[in-house]
C-alpha cells in the first residue's frame, strides 16, 4: 500500500501542493490526472522520495518512507519515470539489469540468477527479442517496454510510472496500460488522457492547481460537472459497450460565461 497524508511542497514561495492525500491499495492501479501544472509529477517524486514534503508524509505499507534507506526503497517500490534510460549506451539486457542493483552488495557482479530474472522480465513485457538490441535506437512503444521490465525486475510489490504513454500512438499506450494492468502490483500512474485512465484505473485522483478536487472510482470522477470547471473545456460521456467514452469540445463564449457565472 502506498500512502500519502496531507503533502505540501512549494518552491520557494510558489505552492504546488497543498494538503494531498492519496491511497493505493494492494493491487490496486491509481491515476494522477489534472490539467498541466496542477502537481502530478511533484506529487509523485514525493511518492518515491525524490523530493521532500515541507509538511505530510509518505509510506509505504505504513512504514514513513524517509525512515527508509534508499536501497530499502528501491527493493520495495519501482518508478518509470519519462526520461529513464535516455541515450545511455547500453544494450536492452544491460538496461534491465539495472533493476537488480538494489539486489546485489557494493561490488558484486550480476549473477546467473539475475540474468534469468532480466530474461524473464523481457519475456513478461514481450520484449525478449530486443536483449541485444541497442536501447537507444528502440521504438517508443519498445523502450516503454523495457523500462518497465527494468522495475520488473527490482521485484517490488510497488510501482509509479510518470505518463508511460507520453509520444506513444493509439495501440502502443493501450499495449502499455494493458501490461501495467497484469503485474498485480500496487500502482500508481501519471496519465493526462482521460479516457486511458477511465478503461485501466481502478481509482483516479483529480489534482487543480495543487490540490484535490475529486477522487474516487473512474464513473464518479469523470464526469462533465467534475471535469469542465478544471480543464475549460465541455464534456460529454457517451456510454459504450464495456464502460463509457469522454468527448470534448472547447467552450463558445456562451459556455464561458456560464462557467464564470
Amino acid at each position: 500500500m502506498i500512502t500519502a497524508e496531507s503533502i505540501s511542497f512549494a518552491y520557494g514561495d510558489a505552492v504546488v501542493l497543498d494538503g494531498v492525500e492519496v491511497t493505493a491499495r494492494p493491487g490496486q492501479i491509481v491515476g494522477l490526472i489534472g490539467p498541466n501544472g496542477s502537481g502530478k509529477t511533484t506529487l509523485l517524486r514525493t511518492l518515491y522520495a525524490a523530493l521532500a514534503p515541507r509538511a505530510g508524509q509518505v509510506s509505504l505499507d505504513d512504514v514513513p518512507i524517509q525512515t527508509l534507506h534508499r536501497r530499502d526503497i528501491a527493493k520495495r517500490l519501482a518508478v518509470v519515470v519519462q526520461e529513464g534510460g535516455g541515450e545511455l549506451p547500453l544494450t536492452v539486457t544491460d538496461l534491465v539489469l539495472l533493476g537488480r542493483i538494489p539486489h546485489l552488495s557494493t561490488f558484486q557482479r550480476h549473477t546467473t540468477n539475475d540474468y534469468a530474472i532480466a530474461a524473464a522480465a523481457l519475456t513478461r513485457v514481450g520484449a525478449r527479442q530486443l536483449a541485444d538490441r541497442a536501447f537507444a535506437g528502440l521504438s517508443g512503444g519498445e523502450k516503454q517496454r523495457v523500462l518497465i521490465a527494468r522495475a520488473l525486475a527490482q521485484q517490488t510489490d510497488h510501482l509509479l510510472l510518470d505518463e508511460p504513454t507520453n509520444h506513444l500512438d493509439i495501440r502502443y499506450q493501450h499495449e502499455v496500460l494493458q501490461l501495467v494492468s497484469t503485474l498485480d502490483v500496487t500502482t500508481i500512474i501519471v496519465l493526462h488522457d482521460l479516457n486511458l485512465a477511465a478503461r485501466y484505473c481502478d481509482e483516479v485522483v483529480l489534482l487543480d492547481r495543487g490540490t484535490i478536487r475529486a477522487a474516487g472510482r473512474p464513473e464518479d470522477v469523470l464526469r462533465a460537472e467534475v471535469l469542465e470547471p478544471v480543464y475549460r473545456i465541455r464534456v460529454q460521456r457517451v456510454r459504450t459497450d464495456d464502460g463509457f467514452q469522454l468527448l470534448f469540445r472547447p467552450f463558445d463564449e456562451r459556455d464561458t460565461s456560464e462557467l464564470a457565472s
